[in-house]
């Protein structure tokens, strides 16, 4: 990077964090730390919620989504508009009528202690392990850039969010949102352009759009019902409604967002909005992906784009082989060129027989880099076992660094960490507050001062903080990390969404039978999860049905069971 990368990207991240602790100043109880007094409007709420979840996993791994896998990711998002609709008539009134601080407050009026401590122990788990992912991807850009120890960069990066998280609270935290998805948005769209822009003379957005299709990367929807199939129409309207249900109507770190909302209509207008713009949003990152996937067909890709394990192997004892794959490689990519003319010409002229063996040959080229790079997989795990063979996550850094103009890179960079930072922080927040709030006021130090609990939050925040930072320093073996956060989620929201499900609309069914439910259909999850009997959205809708329906069976046998 430049000195002008340097410049902007240190510029960008100052004025948000410091615009952030400054509107957040003045928190002195409970309401303002955790709640931002609720005080904020609708537009606060709808890009609070849409930057908590769109982390550095976001801009970095959805982009080698789309370059690796197409479009068809898109799919997974179906299912949340219709979520959100859900959530507004239901889950938001109710949270806003008994003014709770955390979404799991309401489980032990409507049950006991037991399912609510439980409840909370689950969000807890997952929550914490998420955002060591979420502080492993702005981890890899330090690293990439810098040549910095990877375990030294997540020191470094979470530690960094902790500063305004521990001194602003959730208000710092939304104010930094609003400015976060704005320059987001901005800096993607211009992404988009210039890779277009980059493309060779004669060939246009629409061109590199039907190179795309040929090619497999603009599989938009799927209609195939396939339980085993990871993302398509089935398994996002229903496993994704499940799993975003479950996200932002029983996850603190969402909850906490919209709870800040001034009144019901703003949290439910901050939601309705969410479930419009993000499937769009996601479009747009996927596509950018793609488009930069149609770069690489007239240009020479890098052989495996995580370029810190190929400097490895070039001065290590496997350097001549490497070099002899890298070679090839190079004929490769040139013969795919070729290909990729030729189809560019085939489309031109509309002959369907030039198009249909044009396009074959280009998948066979494709297939030959794809062996070749295996090989040089194989190379890498060879000299260090330990390596991270998943380079997805690289795809969309190593094109920004090496083809974008100077101070677009520090800008994107920005981006993407600010992007970290503010999904970090409101995971930190959440997780402070469902320790103090579910577990620290309820069972450890009740009665205590608001000043007592403020300074509780703060210390759990810090001591999330650690812990999230040493799930970091082991995320590297979990592969792409926007499909290994969703996996996390799938193992845990779906029992805690059936637990909710209990608690509004089964009101016979009791404490004691849902905490074993809860407790045997985590298991079951696990089970499934382990024996690979699905794909993993489909876990959140297991999770759901097993809780409610093993709990109306209990409380069944409850009834029927003769008195002692």
């Amino acid at each position: 990077m430049s000195t002008l990368d340097w410049g902007v990207l240190g510029l960008t991240l100052t004025v948000i964090i410091v615009y952030g602790i400054y509107r957040s100043r003045g928190n002195r109880n409970m309401d303002d730390y955790l709640l931002a007094g609720n005080s904020l409007p609708w537009y606060h709420v709808c890009l609070s919620v849409m930057a908590t979840q769109a982390s550095a996993v976001t801009f970095l791994s959805a982009p080698g989504q789309g370059f690796s896998d197409g479009m068809r990711f898109v799919q997974f998002y179906f299912g949340l508009p219709l979520a959100m609709v859900v959530l507004s008539i239901t889950f938001v009134p109710i949270f806003h009528r008994l003014k709770v601080y955390t979404a799991y407050e309401f489980l032990e009026g409507r049950f006991d202690r037991r399912v609510r401590s439980f409840t909370a122990i689950l969000f807890l788990i997952s929550r914490g392990l998420s955002t060591g992912i979420s502080i492993y991807a702005p981890a890899i850009i330090l690293s990439t850039i810098l040549g910095w120890n990877i375990y030294l960069t997540n020191l470094i990066m979470g530690g960094i969010v902790l500063v305004y998280t521990v001194t602003g609270g959730t208000k710092a935290i939304s104010h930094t949102h609003l400015q976060q998805m704005l320059i987001v948005t901005g800096a993607m769209a211009v992404a988009g352009y210039i890779t277009v822009h980059m493309l060779p003379d004669g060939v246009g957005f629409t061109d590199a759009l039907q190179v795309a299709g040929k090619a497999g990367r603009m599989n938009l929807v799927d209609l195939e019902f396939n339980p085993e199939s990871r993302y398509n129409i089935w398994s996002g309207l229903i496993g994704g409604f499940f799993l975003q249900l479950s996200y932002f109507g029983t996850d603190q770190s969402q909850v906490g967002r919209y709870l800040t909302g001034q009144s019901v209509g703003q949290s439910r207008l901050g939601l309705l909005m969410n479930g419009m713009l993000k499937v769009p949003m996601q479009f747009l990152i996927l596509l950018v992906g793609v488009l930069v996937f149609v770069f690489y067909q007239y240009r020479e890709s890098p052989v495996f784009f995580n370029t810190q394990e190929t400097d490895k192997l070039r001065n290590s004892p496997h350097a001549q082989a490497y070099n002899l794959l890298e070679i090839k490689h190079q004929l490769l990519t040139t013969a795919r060129q070729k290909e990729v003319l030729n189809l560019q010409e085939a489309l031109q002229a509309d002959s369907e027989a030039g198009v249909e063996s044009a396009r074959k040959a280009l998948l066979d080229a494709d297939a030959a880099i794809k062996t070749n790079r295996d090989d040089v997989v194989k190379l890498i795990k060879k000299n260090n076992p330990t390596a991270d063979t998943n380079d997805t996550n690289y795809v969309f850094l190593r094109f920004v660094l090496d083809y974008l103009p100077h101070g677009l890179i520090g800008l994107l960079i920005a981006v993407i960490f600010s992007a970290s930072m503010g999904s970090i922080a409101a995971a930190y927040n959440s997780l402070a507050s469902t320790t103090v709030v579910d577990i620290y006021k309820r069972s450890l130090r009740p009665g205590a001062s608001d000043a007592h609990y403020v300074a509780a939050s703060r210390w759990a925040t810090v001591g999330w903080g650690v812990f999230c930072i040493v799930v970091a320093q082991f995320a590297n073996r979990m592969g792409n990390m926007i499909e290994a956060v969703n996996i996390l989620g799938s193992l845990f929201y779906g029992v805690i969404l059936g637990i909710f499900v209990v608690a509004f609309y089964f009101k016979n069914i009791g404490g004691r039978a849902t905490f074993l439910a809860a407790v045997l259909g985590e298991i079951l999850v696990v089970v499934c999860w382990q024996l690979n009997l699905m794909a993993f959205l489909w876990l959140n809708v297991v999770g759901c049905v097993l809780v409610v329906g093993i709990a109306w069976l209990i409380e069944q046998f409850k009834k029927e069971a003769p008195e002692a």
